[in-house]
């Protein structure tokens, strides 16, 4: 699996990634609480603005403090550097910045005018997001336990969650209220990319090397890829 190429690397230097990447993990958790409660109407979508894309202008800057970490560590060790340890950490470095951008997106959607407030609109964005808050959690928690048994059924679990929002989304398109028809649409979506995403991190856990990093594929493309 993954981690087993993490021998070597130098245990200081990978504390210290992991560490930021449980900080990008714990962002990425509020961001998206706050785009939430934006599109719920728990909170004027303008008054969290500004608080929001902080939050996710910070996800952006430890992201690129890891890549300086990876980078430094590549060019003191030179040949003995464990490339592959690299590649895998700017993945998940990659993946866990994607979620922020797209609970900005959920903001954006929020901000221009979508309302998730009422009805069966607020319960669906409210169960939906809790359990996109629960995985952001689970991601956490798994990813520095090494648990691969539970990566493995979050995995299964998640890939179910993701045909249902996937299925929902097309759903919308016979739908009769045009409004809620696109509002519901996109955030199925960028639940979609964000489950996905979060799969990706802890494909970590439990795939070799080259199977890294497919999980946010439509889920066709990632049946169609070559599984030798």
């Amino acid at each position: 699996m993954v981690f087993e190429l993490f021998r070597g690397v130098g245990e200081s230097q990978v504390d210290l990634i992991e560490k930021e990447i449980g900080t990008m993990l714990a962002t990425s958790s509020e961001t998206f609480r706050m785009a939430l409660d934006a599109l719920t109407r728990r909170t004027d979508p303008a008054s969290i603005g500004k608080t929001l894309r902080k939050r996710d202008r910070s996800i952006n800057k430890v992201e690129r403090m890891i890549r300086r970490r990876l980078i430094v560590h590549a060019g003191v060790r030179g040949a003995l550097a464990d490339a592959p340890a690299l590649f895998v950490y700017m993945s998940i470095a990659k993946d866990i910045e994607r979620v922020g951008d797209l609970a900005k997106d959920m903001w954006d959607l929020a901000y221009a005018g979508a309302d998730m407030s009422r009805g069966e609109l607020k319960e669906i964005a409210d169960g939906v997001g809790e359990k996109v808050l629960r995985l952001i959690d689970d991601t956490a928690r798994v990813f520095g336990e090494r648990d691969a048994e539970a990566a493995i059924e979050i995995l299964n679990a998640s890939d179910m969650d993701v045909d249902y929002y996937e299925a929902q989304m097309l759903a919308q398109m016979q739908a009769d209220n045009a409004a809620d028809a696109v509002a519901l649409a996109l955030f199925y979506r960028y639940a979609t990319r964000i489950t996905a995403h979060l799969m990706n991190v802890l494909t970590a856990v439990v795939m070799p090397f080259e199977r890294l990093d497919y999980w946010d594929e439509d889920k066709v493309d990632r049946d169609a890829a070559p599984q030798e």
